[in-house]
């Protein structure tokens, strides 16, 4: 059975909410303490009403547990949730709140929003590659599956396999991690900010919404500025792969002649 280790104190209250709500038979939580703080006291809480199991143990043993982890995953501050029956993660598949934490000052970060074609997922995790994108973000639900997707694996050309993706069970809340962290918030959607017009800073967030229903209404109220693509054709816009690469190429551009 495969074994994933979450750190942090958001990546663990999330994932303990996650499955307080979905509870799937399959699924099991384990939560190893050393300092009962103020967060830690509410996670447990939480896990606790839960059924899911918690055990206080020394600072050590928590140390020993995290040395499987990347280096940067390593700082538990107290608190490790351990997951049996998942998927394994692959080395790319990191978490939000521990990315924020070493992240350079010129990172760019693609958020999907119920975008599931994997042809489309792939040929945008091309172009975060190709455009220096440090990171993507996707939901838990409503995505498509990326590390195991041959179609994705295909389409990126193997960046799939490269580019870091955070999966995620809120992208609002999401959002607002990165926003706290510094980052610009940048919507692309029809009638917005002409792209030509834009001096993206060297934190930017970018939300691509499905080509159906495009970016949901509280996520773009999470946005800084909606921003827009001017074309010349007839048919009403790009496909949200293409529209990806051209938002990304110019944050790119204008990070080349900064």
């Amino acid at each position: 059975m495969s074994k994933n280790i979450y750190t942090g104190f958001h990546a663990v209250e999330e994932k303990v909410r996650l499955y307080s709500v979905s509870k799937p038979k399959e699924i099991s939580l384990k939560i190893f303490y050393s300092k009962p703080g103020p967060r830690i006291k509410k996670i447990i809480s939480l896990a606790k009403d839960s059924n899911f199991e918690v055990s206080l143990v020394n600072e050590k043993e928590l140390d020993s547990m995290v040395l499987p982890l990347p280096e940067t995953a390593r700082d538990h501050r107290g608190i490790i949730l351990l997951v049996e029956g998942e998927k394994e993660n692959s080395k790319n598949q990191i978490q939000l709140e521990q990315w924020i934490t070493y992240c350079p000052e010129n990172s760019v970060v693609i958020v999907l929003d119920s975008v599931t074609d994997p042809h489309n997922v792939g040929a945008i995790l091309r172009s975060c590659d190709q455009f220096g994108a440090s990171l993507m973000v996707v939901p838990d639900h409503r995505s498509a599956e990326i590390n195991s997707n041959e179609i994705i694996a295909r389409t990126s050309a193997g960046a799939s396999s490269w580019v870091d993706v955070a999966k995620v069970p809120n992208l609002v809340r999401a959002v607002q991690i990165l926003k706290s962290a510094g980052f610009w918030i940048y919507g692309a959607d029809a009638g917005g900010t002409t792209l030509s017009k834009i001096k993206f800073p060297k934190k930017t967030c970018i939300i691509m919404g499905s080509e159906g229903s495009g970016i949901a209404r509280l996520l773009q109220e999470q946005c800084d500025e909606i921003v827009s693509i001017p074309t010349c054709g007839k048919i009403d816009s790009l496909n949200v792969s293409v529209a990806a690469g051209v938002l990304l190429y110019e944050v790119y551009r204008q990070k080349l002649e900064s």
